[in-house]
């Protein structure tokens, strides 16, 4: 993980450590005024070894998974035979939770459901082998963790589909942007092919008179040429259905038309802009794209803000371009509001050897910045 995502991940992962602790410090002082302390000189290092490996389940789920419910399954054994505190407790149950939960949400089909089977196989034998309460009726604690570990599983199959079904859409959203980029540079090499036919049938005709008077036109068929075998690098690993609609319409509008109709409707947007003269079709397009999607999502998800600037600047054979805004930090900014519209740009920028990033700004805001290559592309 990097960025944004990297610090929640920090967060919450230091939040749960904390419930955890919370739980577990809950059951050692319900237990040592009822049982006693040593009652729990199983079950509290049990729970403990169970919600470490929770707080460790995203770098190895399914071992994580399937050890915190051996050692939970160690633990109902010895402590029913022991006349212990019966397990899992209520902080073994959370850790199992987490661990079963995240299993079912990442792993393959055939583990997750491995791993849920066991976790539901594992609180039902201990419904099965818990003593009977007080009334003859089965220990509530023994049913709240049977719920529990099937909530857990219900929890995890949600969130998977959620997952996959932002997956499909992310792939289709890329593949879109691919086929509209493939249209774009089929547009642009049928150029330069249509330029090199013409100066070589020119060459023709001049070396017909003079032979030495030909090589002007050879020299522009050799330019021509370079330039659409850089634009044709960019095709490679595209893919072009034969059913595909015609090519997109004629180029967008100017750049600086583009942020002023933006600060009509939205926050003052303010422009700085450098070069574009001789840039290729292909980053020009890419440049404009970029910064309409990024406006796009200040006016959707941020209208609180108050000014926008974009940038746009060439400097060692590179284009960077960034669109920041103003707005304040709240529940309105999640780091994800970027949408699927910036993974369709992230895919074009990555295809033509760039690199995109969109995250929040250190004192408030959001950027977008790309840095796109012009080396490959003339």
């Amino acid at each position: 993980m990097t960025g944004p995502n990297r610090w929640t991940g920090i967060v919450s992962t230091a939040g749960l450590g904390v419930l955890f602790a919370a739980a577990i410090a809950d059951q050692a002082v319900a237990l040592a005024g009822s049982w006693g302390v040593a009652s729990w000189r199983l079950g509290g290092p049990a729970a403990v070894v169970v919600c470490v490996l929770a707080l460790l389940r995203h770098r190895h789920p399914a071992w994580t998974a399937a050890g915190g419910l051996a050692v939970a399954a160690v633990a109902i054994v010895v402590a029913r035979l022991a006349g212990l505190p019966a397990e899992p407790g209520p902080p073994m149950t959370l850790g199992l939770m987490v661990l079963t939960g995240t299993a079912v949400r990442v792993l393959p089909a055939a583990q997750a459901g491995a791993i849920a089977a066991a976790g539901l196989a594992l609180v039902t034998g201990r419904l099965v082998v818990d003593p009977p309460d007080g009334t003859g009726g089965v220990s509530a604690v023994a049913v709240l963790s049977a719920a529990a570990l099937a909530a857990a599983v219900v929890v995890g199959r949600s969130l998977r589909t959620l997952d996959a079904r932002a997956a499909t859409t992310a792939e289709r959203v890329r593949r879109e942007e691919r086929l509209e980029l493939a249209r774009e540079l089929h547009d642009i090499v049928a150029h330069h092919i249509t330029g090199m036919v013409i100066q070589a049938q020119a060459a023709q005709i001049v070396a017909r008179r003079d032979p030495a008077d030909a090589a002007e036109p050879l020299a522009g068929i050799e330019a021509a040429g370079t330039e659409a075998l850089a634009a044709m690098r960019r095709v490679v690993g595209l893919l072009r259905d034969t059913g595909d609609a015609p090519p997109v319409s004629p180029g967008p509008e100017r750049l600086d038309e583009l942020v002023k109709r933006f600060g009509t409707r939205g926050p003052k947007a303010r422009l700085h802009a450098a070069g574009g003269e001789d840039w290729p079709p292909e980053v020009t397009s890419t440049v404009y794209r970029i910064v309409r999607e990024a406006l796009t999502n200040v006016r959707r998800h941020a209208p609180q803000a108050g000014s926008v600037t974009v940038t746009v600047a060439e400097e060692a054979g590179e284009v960077t371009v960034q669109v920041d805004d103003d707005a304040p930090p709240g529940p309105a900014r999640p780091h994800h509001r970027a949408g699927y519209g910036l993974v369709g740009m992230r895919e074009r920028v990555e295809t033509l050897g760039g690199a995109l990033t969109a995250g929040p700004r250190p004192g408030g805001g959001w950027t977008v910045r790309a840095v796109l290559p012009l080396t490959e592309s003339r």
